[in-house]
């Protein structure tokens, strides 16, 4: 017997078919959210590949390099999410999907840092453990957008110590959970409590990103800053930091998430009835916060 085949024409493919052919490929894809980004991806990817012509040594590179990205990834580390930090996506992605109500605080990225569970803390504890070397109260309130105290809401917290490094970057001297505390506020929409005012640092160099940031002489560097995801229910979640005034590299973030609304006045405060209303030694620096969090359902500006 023979094989049946058709009288139809095969298309060869080439540099000026394959794109359309690849796209075409995913025609039966029932899910048709799936099958428009994978068109979208597909149409950028061969924009880009035609307009810089890669050798295929370097399309060999850029293999590797992602590869290499991959297995540097762990429980504590994710290294593909500092790729999309440093070349901006997680900025864009973070900014398409928090488009705000008026008034709402300003979403920045979540970093590449958030990799394990805050441990719960009472209003007024401290989420530094191992004893910084300048004391910080941090007071807030998380609001709607309405201007009313939004009480039960659940504030998750994390940060880098005074010498710039997270507690996963330094298992054996920070304690699991050093710089981090999961709040609720209280009747009165409020949180707080007690670290040391964190240290400008330089994202971890020592893999792929890092590389592709000494390639393009790209300083590694993000500003001072305390992170924060306000989440109550009925409201949209918000995920924010606040950026200590006058640390260095505010206007050269490394990860481009930056907002002047963000930065706040970390205030030298001398006032031994204050330090011992907040349970800190004299003097501290004091910085406030209010997140302000949208309704579900509240149309984006």
């Amino acid at each position: 017997m023979t094989d049946a085949r058709t009288d139809d024409v095969v298309a060869d493919i080439d540099e000026h078919t394959v794109t359309d052919a690849v796209i075409a490929s995913f025609a039966g894809t029932s899910d048709a959210r799936l099958r428009e980004v994978l068109g979208a991806l597909v149409r950028g990817l061969h924009t880009a590949i035609r307009e810089v012509e890669p050798t295929l040594p370097e399309w060999e590179h850029a293999i590797d390099f992602l590869t290499r990205t991959g297995q540097t990834c762990d429980d504590v580390r994710q290294e593909f999410v500092l790729l999309s930090d440093v070349l901006g996506v997680s900025s864009l992605v973070e900014n398409i999907n928090h488009r705000k109500a008026g008034g709402a605080t300003e979403a920045t990225v979540l970093g590449p840092f958030h990799m394990t569970t805050s441990p719960p803390r009472r209003n007024g504890e401290s989420i530094d453990e191992v004893g910084g070397s300048e004391p910080c109260v941090v007071t807030g309130r998380v609001l709607s957008v309405s201007g009313e105290p939004v009480p039960g809401a659940e504030v998750d917290v994390w940060q880098a110590d005074d010498h710039g490094f997270y507690d996963v970057q330094q298992p054996d001297v920070q304690p699991a959970g050093n710089g981090r505390g999961l709040f609720t506020t209280d009747g009165e929409g409020r949180f707080w409590f007690r670290t040391t005012v964190p240290a400008h640092y330089p994202i971890p160099t020592d893999g792929p990103v890092g590389e592709l940031l000494a390639a393009t002489a790209r300083p590694p560097y993000r500003p001072a800053h305390i992170h924060f995801i306000a989440d109550a229910p009925g409201h949209v979640p918000v995920t924010t930091h606040i950026f200590v005034e006058g640390s260095p590299y505010l206007d050269a973030d490394a990860v481009f998430a930056v907002k002047r609304s963000l930065v706040r006045d970390f205030a030298p405060v001398d006032d031994a009835e204050q330090a011992a209303r907040f349970g800190t030694v004299n003097p501290f620096r004091l910085a406030v916060i209010d997140l302000v969090v949208e309704p579900t359902g509240t149309p984006s500006s």
